[in-house]
């Protein structure tokens, strides 16, 4: 195969199977219906499409809970999956839903969607979210529903934007970062880890395959002598969100399978490093037979979800 096929190959590979993988969602058993709530006017008040910006997709949705009484209110923002190239606020209502009945004020952010067209980027999208936050803040206050804390959190691509505002941003965010949760999202951009997709350091033709596949994610021009020479990892640090979690170290529930082929597990493994380095309060669960769904796990999954809502009850009382 001449080397600028096998680079193709390496780069759809990774466009197609991660796509697909982030589409997957957790296999839903009875202990999971808790968890999966379908809307309903009860639940409060749902407003949707609202702007943060002037693209086509910078429109977020807003979960208002019925009770309206509160001095202030925890905001939980959810960002959806699919590859950093598809997917909708709207595939995650079941989620925001869940957690607008817990009492949060939910709110559910697109972002522009890698393609030719856009020529968006993860770090654009980093930007985006990064922007629409005040915007997010102000209109639950405006709709009567002041609030004072946050999580962000998401699956997948959603949860790798997550983790880069909650670390990466949350220093600067319009009211305190106090958790951040989610599965499977890619934290770390280290070429050796990212094998699944031919890339690598140990020969010209996996350099170039790490080149061109973080060129597209990062947004920068990397070459394959960048990759050999290690200088590479600046120009992805601002996506990897490993990378900042000494800026704002907050705590943090994830999970990954182990036979993960979209988001190679040993990034996440650099991921549960940091955090460890950083004394960071944090449950890291390893699906040992699931790859991206997290499909073959179920008792696991069922346990991730439980701490995720005991540390929402922990750092996003909903009573106080």
């Amino acid at each position: 195969m001449k080397r600028g096929a096998f680079v193709a190959v390496g780069i759809a590979a990774f466009l197609l199977s991660f796509g697909f993988g982030a589409a997957s969602k957790l296999v839903k058993s009875p202990a999971m219906q808790k968890y999966s709530v379908k809307w309903s006017d009860d639940l409060g008040t749902r407003k949707t499409d609202l702007a943060y910006g002037d693209g086509e997709a910078e429109k977020f949705d807003l979960y208002l809970p019925r009770d309206d009484t509160k001095a202030s209110y925890g905001l939980a923002v959810y960002l959806h999956a699919g590859g950093f190239t598809s997917g909708d606020k709207s595939e995650d209502e079941e989620m925001l839903s869940w957690l607008c009945s817990k009492g949060y004020v939910a709110a559910g952010i697109n972002y522009t969607l890698a393609d030719e067209k856009s020529h968006a980027s993860v770090l654009t999208q980093s930007d985006e979210i990064r922007d629409a936050m005040p915007k997010v803040v102000e209109a639950a206050k405006e709709a009567g529903y002041p609030v004072d804390k946050m999580t962000i959190a998401g699956g997948s691509a959603g949860h790798a934007l997550a983790m880069i505002y909650a670390y990466r941003d949350g220093a600067d965010a319009p009211v305190p970062v106090v958790l951040t949760f989610g599965a499977v999202g890619p934290s770390s951009f280290y070429a050796e880890d990212w094998g699944i997709f031919g890339a690598g350091t140990g020969t010209e033709q996996q350099r170039e395959v790490a080149a061109a596949l973080f060129s597209a994610m990062s947004g920068e021009a990397i070459t394959a002598d960048e990759i050999a020479d290690g200088s590479y990892l600046e120009k992805v640090k601002p996506i990897a969100a490993a990378e900042w979690v000494q800026n704002n170290p907050v705590p943090t529930v994830v999970a990954y399978g182990a036979h993960d082929k979209m988001q190679p597990f040993a990034a996440s493994k650099r991921l549960q490093a940091a955090l460890e380095e950083n004394h960071v309060d944090y449950r890291y669960f390893v699906l040992p037979h699931s790859g991206h769904g997290l499909q073959n796990d179920n008792a696991i999954s069922l346990k991730w979800i439980q701490t995720v809502e005991q540390y929402l009850d922990t750092y996003m009382p909903v009573d106080q």
